[in-house]
């Protein structure tokens, strides 16, 4: 399946170079690794990737692959949720897109392709984090028409078994 004009359809059909697709099969989460990776470099291997996407994805985690050909150029894992603060809305856990592949749409089409799936959901807003130092992934995100609200606080906890 992919996502086009922000519907799921049974079969691929390009958007400029690149088409959206979920990921769905061990195979897909395997193709999708290394570029995940790039943003989370603490993931070991792809087996491992694709069991916790898996688990995520009993929780209402999709991930949304912008493919070229048969491999995939960028990234997009988002779940909805429902707080206080914002109501329904659609979080985006994971964006990132290969180096050679940035400065083509791909980001941008994977992030209009999420907020019009957070509109079909009727959801409220459309949230997402990043880091303090990321200057150009803060700057992307102003052109694409987000605001900086607030700063996400983070303490890790040791497990107890």
């Amino acid at each position: 399946m992919i996502l086009l004009n922000w519907r799921l359809y049974d079969k691929d059909i390009p958007m400029s170079t690149f088409r959206l697709r979920l990921l769905d099969s061990d195979q897909d989460y395997q193709a999708g690794f290394s570029v995940m990776r790039e943003l989370r470099p603490h993931l070991t291997d792809a087996a491992t990737f694709a069991a916790q996407a898996r688990r995520q994805g009993e929780q209402g985690y999709r991930l949304l692959a912008a493919w070229q050909g048969s491999e995939v150029k960028g990234l997009a894992g988002y779940r909805l949720q429902e707080n206080l603060i914002y109501g329904r809305f659609l979080y985006v856990d994971d964006l990132v897109v290969t180096a050679e592949a940035r400065r083509h749409g791909v980001g941008g089409q994977l992030i209009e392709a999420a907020r019009e799936e957070a509109r079909r959901q009727g959801c409220a807003h459309f949230v997402l984090d990043t880091g303090l130092g990321n200057a150009l992934g803060q700057r992307f995100y102003f052109r694409q028409g987000l605001l900086a609200k607030g700063m996400h606080f983070c303490q890790p906890l040791e497990v107890r078994a």
